[in-house]
């Protein structure tokens, strides 16, 4: 047997069906209450002609305040409120004068005159309608904040895409210029093997990047895969003097991350750690679950960080001191993307190990994407 899925619909979802379902129940409830007082006090089931005739009256002054109402809500406050503060009583007289002229027709006999059968229905019928009033401008009112609401939401979140993908996009840019550069290097050498395989490996990486969103996540094990196409690419350019040793922990491989969140990372050790030595460096990359964070550490085995505060290896990064040191594609940028993606929940810390070195060490909430669950067929 095939199961449907099910999936709730907010109730108003749709307003205009809202509405009427709510009309319905209320007015219907409101009978009910009135028939069952009206036998209670041991009138005549002839009398229940009273209470639908009431019900009926009522319903449909109800419609003719819902066009006013709506046609209310949108204007200054003292003018939607002078008008309802008019047009309430209004309609409450007008539905006092037809019940008080429905009983009178029904006991033509009875000794109680017009007036006082006014004054009696009166108060019931200013409870009832002056109850719908405030409920329907209550329910607008929330609905109008609700949509603000999500309006505000939807506004923030695009601008966060929009950081994200502003932050991301740097990234492209400033690794494509330093490899195009290697690629012409090689051809002014005429060393085409070597050119062409380079221009393979960065073709697969710009089409990664290319198939995922700038603001996207990606499993950890996916980013480490990308990682390795650019230090593939990297390694035609320093050979032997860029080594490295990739510490993932296989827990943390469905953990999701910011995509190419490592790539500035080694880029930065490259740069000032693999380039500046002649011996090279070696570049660790390790990755491990610390109770419900993914911790991700990028360290290597170059000079540290300089006396004077870290220069540009560290662009764009605050010290305790409150200095900034440049304000370049780095560091920086990735404290960024982990600001606009986690808020205060995640930690950047920059620090030298005791064996030496420079490392960078991030931790975010640990996050997997569902297993979507496998979908029952028809037998």
């Amino acid at each position: 047997m095939a199961a449907l899925p099910f999936r709730p619909t907010p109730f108003f979802a749709n307003k205009n069906r809202a509405f009427w379902r709510l009309q319905v129940v209320g007015w219907g409830g409101a009978m009910v209450l009135r028939a069952l007082s009206s036998l209670a006090n041991g009138q005549p089931l002839s009398g229940l002609a009273l209470v639908l005739i009431a019900t009926i009256t009522g319903f449909s002054i109800s419609l003719i305040l819902a066009v006013a109402f709506r046609l209310l809500i949108g204007k200054r406050p003292f003018v939607t409120w002078a008008v309802t503060g008019v047009a309430v009583p209004i309609a409450v007289s007008l539905y006092a004068f037809i019940d008080g002229w429905v009983i009178a027709l029904y006991r033509p006999d009875a000794s109680v005159g017009f007036a006082q059968l006014f004054v009696g229905v009166f108060y019931l019928d200013a409870t009832l309608l002056g109850a719908w009033s405030a409920l329907y401008y209550a329910i607008n009112y929330f609905l109008q904040v609700e949509e603000q609401n999500d309006q505000l939401i939807r506004l923030e979140n695009q601008a966060t895409a929009a950081q994200l993908a502003m932050l991301r996009y740097q990234l492209n840019p400033h690794f494509l210029f330093n490899t195009l550069n290697s690629i012409s290097t090689l051809v002014l050498l005429k060393q085409t093997g070597p050119a062409n395989a380079m221009l393979s490996r960065l073709s697969s990486f710009l089409r990664y990047t290319l198939i995922h969103e700038p603001g996207g996540r990606v499993s950890m094990d996916q980013e480490v895969e990308t990682l390795k196409l650019y230090l593939d690419i990297e390694r035609m350019r320093f050979e032997e003097r860029l080594r490295t040793d990739f510490r993932i922990d296989p827990a943390s491989g469905p953990a999701l991350v910011p995509s190419l969140l490592l790539q500035p990372l080694v880029e930065n050790a490259i740069k000032y750690a693999v380039a500046l030595q002649e011996s090279g460096a070696e570049i660790t990359i390790a990755s491990q679950l610390i109770g419900s964070n993914l911790r991700i550490t990028v360290s290597d085995t170059g000079p540290g960080l300089p006396a004077s505060g870290g220069g540009n290896r560290v662009s764009g990064v605050t010290f305790d001191g409150g200095e900034q040191v440049s304000t370049g594609v780095g560091l920086g940028n990735i404290r960024d993307r982990l600001a606009q993606a986690y808020g205060a929940n995640h930690m950047f810390d920059i620090f030298e190990p005791a064996e030496g070195g420079f490392a960078v060490m991030i931790e975010i909430p640990f996050e997997a994407r569902p297993v979507a669950a496998p979908s029952i067929t028809a037998s």
